[in-house]
């Protein structure tokens, strides 16, 4: 991305960790690379449904990212941008969604071989939306980039 953009990877990495945001300039170009339009990108557009990608328009597996979204009821937020690609291999190794966050209580019942799966067959926006009874929200959302 910082490539793409040419910024260096510590810019978007602080963009990803919400510790700043990209410069104005570059939106059109953000916006054309996630294939949505500047109104989304500052969230004035709900995001796109799940869509079904034709098997000859997907987009390779490197060229995707998995990202997770945490609000918890007390008020912490994670934000975790994965490469789908990494979260294969975790999972084809045996990954869970516990072992992904380092919180044992994260993600049970979060089937993340049933997610790739989903993908694989050409699912992408956003998979999963859970609310506990607590409070506690976990958004999973499959991107392409």
């Amino acid at each position: 991305m910082a490539e793409r953009l040419d910024v260096s990877a510590q810019a978007v990495s602080k963009w990803e960790n919400d510790i700043s945001c990209p410069d104005i300039m570059l939106l059109p170009k953000l916006a054309q690379i996630f294939n949505v339009s500047t109104d989304n990108l500052l969230g004035c557009e709900p995001e796109m449904p799940v869509q079904l990608v034709p098997e000859e328009k997907r987009k390779n597996i490197e060229n995707m990212v998995l990202r997770i979204i945490v609000n918890s009821s007390g008020g912490d937020k994670v934000k975790m941008n994965l490469p789908m690609a990494l979260v294969k291999t975790g999972v084809e190794m045996g990954l869970n969604m516990s072992q992904v966050s380092g919180v044992e209580s994260f993600g049970k019942g979060i089937d993340l071989d049933k997610i790739m799966s989903m993908v694989d067959k050409g699912l992408i926006g956003k998979l999963l939306e859970v609310e506990s009874s607590n409070g506690d929200l976990v958004e999973i959302i499959a991107e392409e980039i």
